[in-house]
């Protein structure tokens, strides 16, 4: 294997890794949100949820804009939502339960 895909993908698949990024992902498939509107939905500290926003602005797969003075943040729909299409299509074709796959990946993500 390449030695940059390598890299990349390694920092790809690990900034999805975590479940409070993609609870945020999740979140912000719905509607954009800023950080106070993430924390009380997922019940966790602002700080937490911002550390988690570092690494998915970085890999742009969330987009910030300054409205007033908050910060808003934005599903990068272009490349997450095909992402999550990929991600379930391979779920239906070729896990099942008795594989040990986990469950499903909700549609509504």
């Amino acid at each position: 294997m390449k030695k940059d895909l390598c890299k990349s993908c390694h920092l790809f698949f690990s900034t999805l890794s975590n479940p409070t990024r993609l609870a945020i992902l999740e979140l912000l498939r719905e509607n954009s949100m800023n950080v106070t509107e993430l924390s009380k939905a997922l019940e966790q500290e602002q700080s937490m949820i911002s550390h988690n926003l570092k690494p998915l602005i970085r890999c742009h797969f969330v987009s910030v804009k300054r409205r007033w003075k908050e910060r808003v943040y934005s599903l990068n729909q272009e490349t997450m939502e095909p992402l999550f299409d990929i991600v379930n299509g391979h779920f239906d074709n070729y896990c099942s339960v008795k594989e040990g796959c986990p469950d499903r990946v909700k549609q509504a993500m």
